[in-house]
């Protein structure tokens, strides 16, 4: 990602669904438009973070996966769920 995000989150070592968990707490507390890194280490935050944008309007800019280390960039919208 080339931009550098408004807020990180180490997940790192959380289980499902506790990285989603945290990150929507994060998200909460940020303004809308800033960008939110997440870095985890469960697999089933790939699918959780899917999910959660698809009934969000949050955005997932991109996400990628590297040696079990997940990223996931998502930026912050200006209301939560989808009408």
């Amino acid at each position: 990602m080339s931009q550098a995000p408004d807020c990180r989150l180490d997940a790192s070592g959380l289980r499902c669904p506790l990285p989603l968990l945290k990150a929507k707490q994060t998200l909460a507390g940020m303004q809308a438009g800033q960008l939110l890194e997440v870095i985890a280490t469960d697999a089933g935050s790939w699918r959780d973070f899917e999910s959660f944008v698809e009934h969000s309007r949050h955005t997932l800019i991109e996400r990628e996966e590297a040696e079990g280390v997940y990223r996931y960039w998502l930026r912050k919208a200006d209301g939560e769920a989808l009408a």
